[in-house]
Parts: C-alpha cells; sequence; structure tokens
C-alpha cells in the first residue's frame, strides 16, 4: 500500500525546504522528494559569490528560528559580504536537518492526478499518493539554450548551470554569452582558472555601485530604502507587499519583468576589466563548428574562435520542461505562453497543484527569483494547503455525520425498547 500525505514537495532547494517547513508547522502530513540544494551543491561554481546580503538570503520556518543570524552562532561562519557559495550550502544543509529533517533524495518520475488526490512514483519504483503537490523544482529544467547555439555539438556548448568546476577550461578559449551577473561572474572564474575568456551581451553591462548596505545615510534610506534585492522603493515593495504585484494586468507584469534584469556587481569589475574581452552591445550573428573548434560571426564583423561556448543566458520557465508530470496532468494545467496560470494561493488550474519559485515569477514579480521571497511563498502555500485539507475533513465529518444520522437506532448500539 502506497504512503499517503497530506502534502509532498516536489524539490529541496530554498524553495521546497522553506515550504516543507511551513507546511510541518501546521502539523501536515509532509513528504519532501529531491536531493538538498542539489543546484548550488551541483550546478553552480566553486568560489562563485552571492550578490545578496545574508540578512536577505536566509530560508524560512515558521518560528523564524533557523535564519543566517543563529547559523553564525552555530557555525565557524562569520557575518560578512559578499556571501561564498560555501556558506550558504552549509548554511541550507544545516536549515534542513533542523527544520526539514526528513528529505528523502529519490527524484520523483511521474505525477498524476487521480480523482481527488496525485500519485507519485518515484525513480526506485515506490508509489505515494498526496492531496497537495507543491512543485519546487528550482530552475535546472528551465535553462535557456537560444536556437543559434542548438546545432553546435554537445561538446561545445553548455549551459551556465551545466558546471561546477572550471579547473577543465585551463589554457583553453571560452566564449561567455550574456551580460548579467552570472555571465560575469563565470568570465571572472574561468579567466583565474586559467581561460582566455570573450564575453558577448547584447546589452551595455549594468554595473551595480559599490555595496554600501552599512554606510548609507538617514537621507539615503529615505530616498532609496534597503531592500533584500537591492536598495530602492520598487524593491521595498516588492518584499514587504509580496502580493501586491499579482493585483496588476498580466499586459503590465510582463512589461515590469521584461525590463527588470541584474546588473553586475560592483566586486566584480576588477576581475574582468583589462582580464576578460567584453563585447558589450553585441549581439552573434551565426556560430558553426569548424574543425573541433567554435567560430562565431559578431554584429561588429569580428570573427571569434573559441574552443567553448558557455550560454549565461538564463532561465525560460515552460512546463512542458518539467519531465515528471505525466502527460494526462499537464493537459489540465492552464498555461499561458507555457508558463501556469496561478491563483493568489500559487495554486495552478488543478486543484492542489502548486508552483513556488522562478514558475511564479510571471505571475507574482521579481522577488520570487530570489531566495529572499521564500517566505512569502512558503506561508502562503503552506496556509492555502492546511486551509483545504480541514476542509475536506469537516465536509467528510459532515458526510458521515448524515449518514449515521439515517441509520436506525440499533445501528447506533443503542437498545431499542
Amino acid at each position: 500500500m502506497s504512503a499517503v500525505y497530506d502534502a509532498v514537495v516536489v524539490g529541496a532547494g530554498p524553495y521546497g525546504l522553506s515550504t516543507a517547513a511551513h507546511l510541518l508547522g501546521r502539523g501536515l502530513r509532509v513528504a519532501v522528494f529531491g536531493r538538498t540544494l542539489e543546484l548550488w551543491r551541483h550546478h553552480m561554481p566553486k568560489g562563485m559569490l552571492l550578490r545578496s546580503h545574508w540578512w536577505a538570503t536566509n530560508l524560512s520556518d515558521p518560528r523564524q528560528q533557523y535564519g543566517f543570524e543563529r547559523f553564525f552562532r552555530d557555525s565557524r561562519y562569520e557575518k560578512g559580504y559578499p556571501v561564498p557559495i560555501e556558506e550558504f550550502i552549509d548554511y541550507g544543509l544545516w536549515f534542513q536537518e533542523r527544520a526539514v529533517p526528513n528529505v528523502d533524495e529519490t527524484y520523483v518520475a511521474s505525477i498524476e492526478r487521480e480523482d481527488e488526490h496525485f500519485l507519485l512514483t518515484l525513480e526506485d519504483g515506490r508509489q505515494v499518493q498526496s492531496s497537495a503537490v507543491v512543485m519546487a523544482i528550482g530552475v535546472y529544467y528551465y535553462a535557456n539554450r537560444p536556437e543559434p547555439y542548438a546545432g553546435l555539438p554537445a561538446g561545445l556548448v553548455s549551459h551556465s548551470c551545466d558546471h561546477n568546476d572550471f579547473s577543465r577550461f585551463m589554457s583553453k578559449r571560452v566564449i561567455v554569452i550574456g551580460g548579467g551577473q552570472s555571465a560575469i561572474e563565470y568570465a571572472a572564474l574561468l579567466t583565474e582558472a586559467g581561460a582566455t575568456v570573450q564575453v558577448v551581451s547584447r546589452r551595455p553591462i549594468a554595473w551595480l555601485g559599490p555595496d554600501r548596505a552599512n554606510e548609507r545615510t538617514v537621507f539615503e534610506r529615505i530616498l532609496a530604502p534597503n531592500a533584500s534585492i537591492a536598495p530602492g522603493w520598487q524593491n521595498w515593495v516588492l518584499e514587504h507587499m509580496p502580493f501586491f504585484f499579482y493585483r496588476f494586468p498580466q499586459e503590465r507584469k510582463d512589461r515590469y519583468n521584461g525590463n527588470y534584469f541584474s546588473g553586475a556587481t560592483d566586486w566584480l569589475r576588477n576581475r574582468v576589466i583589462g582580464k576578460a574581452t567584453l563585447r558589450e552591445s553585441r549581439t552573434v550573428v551565426t556560430m558553426k563548428a569548424v574543425d573541433g573548434k567554435v567560430e562565431a560571426t559578431i554584429a561588429d564583423g569580428a570573427t571569434v574562435r573559441a574552443d567553448h561556448v558557455i550560454l549565461a543566458t538564463g532561465y525560460k520557465v515552460d512546463v512542458n520542461a518539467l519531465p515528471m508530470i505525466h502527460p494526462s496532468l499537464r493537459a489540465d494545467i492552464k498555461t499561458d505562453m507555457s508558463i501556469p496560470v496561478l491563483s493568489h494561493w500559487f495554486e495552478s488550474s488543478v486543484p492542489g497543484l502548486y508552483f513556488v519559485g522562478l514558475t511564479s515569477l510571471r505571475a507574482f514579480g521579481p522577488l520570487f527569483r530570489f531566495v529572499a521571497g521564500c517566505r512569502a511563498a512558503a506561508r502562503r502555500v503552506a496556509g492555502a494547503v492546511a486551509r483545504d485539507r480541514a476542509g475536506s475533513s469537516r465536509a467528510a465529518a459532515v458526510t458521515e455525520s448524515r449518514a449515521a444520522s439515517r441509520l436506525p437506532a440499533s445501528d447506533w448500539g443503542v437498545r431499542s425498547g
């Protein structure tokens, strides 16, 4: 007989762990499937630094017991900026051990809808049932690999999420496509690993100013208050009124999301300027394999040869890219531009099926691209699942009571006169 849960969380990254912690805090029967912080541990490069401050990178539990502040007291780490990825990984594992101790690292192979519940088949053949499923699958499945590069052999092109060690690129020539934080940081790390790097960005690199979070005057904080994403009133509203964005028409939200792109942190300047070639406001016209190398023609007329191309081209949500969702279930998920349409509870058109993290960005805004959005999403989803379970329990109790009221008195164990 398969195990039965109130909620199953698919994914054990920041959003999955935070949502599971809040579901457990509601007293629900919860299972979490996935490898803890897998993207961070195996698909992000060693030596990477987080753009966000430690105080803006907390995972969330219902009593707020397991934030970075307590982690610092319990560990060898000290407060500082920027935060090394190794420190964040250790914090995430520390959080998981305390807030969500029973993560099952088996992958989910299939999710189907059967009557009033979901049937999940795991890769080891086990099956579980659940009233609700929370898809916290992170970004890996959404890696954006633009069509111009799809024709290159796999050995010549890869996505930024395919790497966590750049030592293989020593003495190699590498083209990095993109101009955001990831592209510039990868260029720095590749250069430091001994590669010769060229960055091709379709827009000018937006360099952020030096971090002054601890030095800003009262007047500066009034003009642009501190926020987890970055200083500024818009970011402050996104963080402190996390569901306000949801109310706007989709066209307006799309326009805002489209203009919201991340810049490169100031502490990367000295690591790339003069060390990597930056081709800003340029696009690749053609790219082909020639004698086991990559030959790229840039819009400015330059021809660049390289050993490898890394696509730091971000992520594009597409529910069709999620292999664990059974075709019959996928057909029932209402989408727009292949993105699930979500209610203000993060619930899809399939009752009980929720999406958090990047999948929810189009509906809820840029906050949910960052770890800073974990708390708002986790609290809301846990509240929705608990409410639905309570409603189901009440409905079952009423049905049972009505059925019992129609029984003869002797069937109640009461002797009739």
